[in-house]
């Protein structure tokens, strides 16, 4: 286990993670710190902050979702509720803006984790403020970004926080999170942080068989099977290359993975599919939710869609709009990743 304590954190506040991608990190601390100087510091950070390349898509997302009907925001729970337990399981998204997706998704995967561990309240925070602003001024809901739902912990007695990330990846954003978290490490007697869904050997055969399970009906010969990632400068970013790699060597030869924002880039996919005897393709995000990049840059008209890219190149396109979240075997593997979470923090 990777553990942070006051040390390894370099004292309250600080900031610094100290941990390794391998295992959750747990953040041992006494619980006896005011929460006003845990809130200053969080504030203080916040206010320092830039804004992030993904804060940037959020933006132009945001303004793209207009042209989409996005569902009855009234349907979906914010989970932000009060009255939280001494157990409280924090999921951490990036967020969207799309209802009807973000039901389907990051609100199903909360559902999965409260029926896992009805001992503990389950609650929400996503870490774009531009989404969480945009779902406020268009539907008056009130989604808690990090900072907000960790000050609503500490308001509500929390003694032992579990946050579980719904991030594909070890990147820049879980490791902004795990910032955050440490510098409330005094405010509770125990934190664990669960892992990202690509972690490990087995998560990658877990999400290979996952999407190949889902897809199995389309595996007729003739039709290339293609996921569009969101993609990251980050060096994590190769973990589309590396599921790749598995696909093709487990013998998923008409599987292919791409991204919207990095590499492989679509027309990097579109010279692998010309390679084979392909007529159809099949779109699927390969994302948590079916957002704005899944039904604009993906499955949308505009001559620069993947959708119209291999439409001109000749192939029949079927668009697929199920994010990652609505699969059941990811469900369960982000349900592994907070029982681990879980135990260290009951340890």
């Amino acid at each position: 286990m990777t553990i942070f304590s006051l040390a390894a954190c370099g004292g309250a506040g600080s900031g610094s993670s100290g941990k390794d991608g391998s295992e959750p990190a747990s953040l041992e601390a006494s619980a006896d710190t005011s929460a006003d100087s845990v809130k200053e510091e969080s504030e203080s950070t916040a206010a320092e902050g830039t804004e992030s390349i993904s804060d940037n898509s959020a933006a132009e997302d945001a303004e793209e979702e207009e042209n989409y009907e996005t569902g009855d925001a009234s349907l979906d729970n914010p989970r932000n509720q009060d009255e939280i337990g001494e157990n409280e399981l924090l999921v951490v998204s990036f967020g969207t803006s799309f209802n009807d997706s973000r039901r389907a998704t990051i609100g199903a995967i909360e559902e999965a984790l409260e029926k896992a561990f009805p001992e503990w309240s389950v609650r929400r925070a996503f870490t774009s403020q531009i989404i969480i602003d945009h779902i406020n001024r268009r539907d008056k809901v009130q989604i808690d970004n990090v900072g907000e739902a960790l000050d609503r912990a500490v308001k509500n007695g929390v003694k032992k926080l579990v946050v579980q990330p719904t991030h594909l990846m070890d990147g820049f954003e879980y490791n902004d999170l795990v910032n955050e978290v440490a510098e409330y490490a005094d405010a509770f007697d125990k934190i664990a942080i669960g892992k990202p869904l690509l972690s490990s050997e087995e998560d990658f055969k877990a999400v290979e068989e996952a999407i190949t399970g889902v897809t199995a009906d389309y595996d007729d010969g003739e039709t290339a099977i293609v996921f569009m990632g969101h993609g990251t400068e980050a060096d994590s970013n190769g973990i589309y290359a590396d599921m790749q790699k598995k696909l093709t060597a487990d013998g998923f030869a008409n599987y292919y993975i791409g991204t919207v924002e990095a590499e492989p880039s679509v027309e990097d996919v579109l010279e692998q599919v010309k390679s084979g005897t392909y007529k159809r393709v099949v779109l699927r995000p390969l994302m948590v939710v079916a957002g704005d990049h899944a039904n604009n840059d993906m499955a949308g008209d505009d001559e620069d869609s993947w959708k119209s890219i291999f439409e001109n190149a000749g192939y029949k396109v079927e668009c697929v709009l199920e994010g990652l979240g609505g699969v059941d075997a990811i469900k369960q593997l982000y349900v592994s990743h907070a029982q681990t979470a879980i135990e260290e923090a009951l340890s």
